[in-house]
């Protein structure tokens, strides 16, 4: 799961980690320790971790493979900084995320808008946390260019810069590919309303495409007012603004498509797709968990959880679903189980959840 490490610096942190316990014992007696690896990346990462030391530090190495985990962007009220922490469902403690190289000083409460947060848009791609989109101080967009977490590197880098830096706009990727449409920069744009522009982070390595590239505009500026998720599902792009109007991006042929009546009317809360192949959608009005069927054009209930209503933002990942409900509960639906089962995450104290992903473990060299 995830973007892997480029060559350069995966001999880098598996030469760190080699030189750091050349002196312990092998990992499996009478096996050589990359012979041991293959063996035991076959083990859930859960008994790995229960056995012995050498073990459970082996499925935290940048090199080992990685087992998702949860992670949400919170809001400090006691000193209004955003802070991105990771929940380990072996340790089933929250960890926190080494923090970009400037602290996230962005606007998210205000007394103009006393029902509801300013948003702070960001998005699972190949692997990696990317921040797009939020509102300064002085109400001017916030990000000139994308901010990049990768839990495998545990680091922070920069994406491409924006020609017109946004806010309230439409956030998204399909495969490898961020895109961002509509939306308002400084000063409202009809241009800017109407664009859509991508950036291929599995071109990131080639500087002649470390670029945003404009593709074919929106019709109309109905979806620059809203901050929408553009969910990728089968090559497309989903959105659905407040009023409840939908369409669909085809990233394969830069098409602009009308959204099917179905699909649409049953959008009534948090969207995600599993592995952009399986919608998932909660009903924040009656606490409804429903999946799409693209066959007869509706949407299938699922199960009803009280602790749904109210849900506000969703993310899907390895057969499972991690919601953010009304009272800021996170929320895990396990969807592959049979019937579902879903548990609470207790959050830190303090923090308001903003925004969940589902991404690789963070590495680790000092276990």
């Amino acid at each position: 799961m995830g973007k892997s490490l480029n060559p350069s610096k995966r001999q880098k942190l598996i030469a760190h980690y080699d030189h750091r316990h050349l002196q312990e014992q092998p990992l499996i007696p009478g096996l050589p320790d990359h012979v041991a690896e293959l063996c035991l990346s076959r083990v859930h990462p859960s008994l790995l971790y229960s056995v012995c030391r050498s073990w459970r530090r082996l499925i935290y190495c940048p090199f080992f493979p990685p087992f998702p985990s949860l992670y949400a962007l919170f809001f400090s009220s006691s000193d209004n900084e955003i802070q991105l922490l990771s929940f380990d469902p072996m340790s089933s403690r929250w960890e926190t995320v080494p923090p970009p190289p400037n602290p996230l000083r962005l606007l998210v409460h205000h007394p103009s808008f006393l029902c509801r947060n300013l948003p702070v848009q960001s998005i699972s791609v190949s692997g990696n946390l990317v921040l797009l989109a939020a509102t300064a101080p002085n109400f001017n967009p916030a990000l000139s260019r994308p901010l990049i977490f990768s839990p495998l590197s545990r680091s922070w880098s920069l994406g491409p810069p924006m020609e017109t830096p946004r806010r309230w706009c439409a956030a998204g990727a399909s495969g490898p590919t961020v895109y961002v449409a509509s939306g308002i920069g400084s000063n409202f744009s009809t241009d800017v309303a109407r664009s859509l522009e991508k950036w291929d982070l599995g071109e990131e390595d080639e500087m002649d495409d470390f670029r945003w590239k404009k593709m074919r505009q929106l019709k109309d500026g109905r979806f620059s007012t809203d901050a929408i998720d553009a969910v990728g599902w089968r090559r497309k792009l989903c959105m659905v603004n407040v009023a409840k109007q939908g369409i669909l991006y085809d990233a394969a042929t830069d098409i602009w498509e009308q959204m099917p009546e179905g699909m649409v009317g049953g959008w009534r809360g948090p969207v995600a797709a599993m592995d952009e192949e399986v919608l998932y959608a909660v009903d924040e009005d009656k606490g409804l968990l429903t999946r799409y069927n693209q066959d007869s054009d509706n949407w299938e209930v699922i199960m009803e959880v009280e602790s749904l209503r109210g849900a506000c933002q969703m993310a899907a990942a390895g057969g499972r679903l991690c919601v953010i409900c009304g009272d800021g509960e996170i929320l895990v639906i396990d969807v592959v189980a049979a019937p579902p089962k879903f548990w609470a995450v207790q959050r830190p104290a303090e923090l308001e959840p903003l925004a969940v992903h589902i991404l690789p473990r963070l590495s680790r060299l000092d276990f």
